[in-house]
């Protein structure tokens, strides 16, 4: 009975070893995709500040699509993270809570900068690949139209 128990023990570790690396490759692994934005205004070479689509129908359309296809995998369906990667609902919610409306507006555009830079660069944390680079597939009109999604899908809306 003991070498049943032993046998069994050996083989649930071994398998939970061999599965480990599947699992962390379900995080991070995104091949970046373009973004057919075509439909949007264009906005040129400089980059701007601040995401110029806000509140724009046909940016959250494009939005929409271009998070399903290249940051839900990791965010989470409906920008919902489950908990291995940063909850984009809570992007800019610290602005949410500000009164003054000069205030609100400046924090705004300092996370419209964060998000725009960290999207573009990627994210490596100790040699670790934590988000791809969209860089070189995505232009600036896919990262504004993917922040004028996500600013629909705060938390509390």
């Amino acid at each position: 009975m003991k070498l049943h128990v032993s046998i069994v023990c050996v083989g649930l570790v071994l398998g939970a070893a061999a599965l480990a690396p599947l699992s962390a490759l379900a995080h991070g692994d995104v091949t970046p995709q373009a973004v057919d934005t075509h439909t949007l205004p264009p906005l040129g070479d400089d980059v701007r500040a601040e995401n110029p689509y806000r509140g724009s129908s046909e940016a959250l359309k494009v939005g929409i699509s271009a998070y399903t296809q290249n940051c839900a995998r990791c965010h989470g369906i409906d920008a919902v993270s489950g908990g291995m990667s940063p909850d984009l609902r809570e992007l800019d919610s610290e602005c949410m809570d500000q009164k003054d409306e000069g205030k609100k507006k400046a924090c705004f555009a300092e996370v419209d900068t964060f998000y725009y830079g960290i999207t573009m660069k990627g994210k490596v944390r100790n040699g670790v690949e934590k988000m791809p680079a969209f860089k070189g597939t995505f232009n600036q009109e896919a990262v504004w139209a993917i922040k004028t999604y996500l600013e629909t899908r705060r938390a509390g809306n």
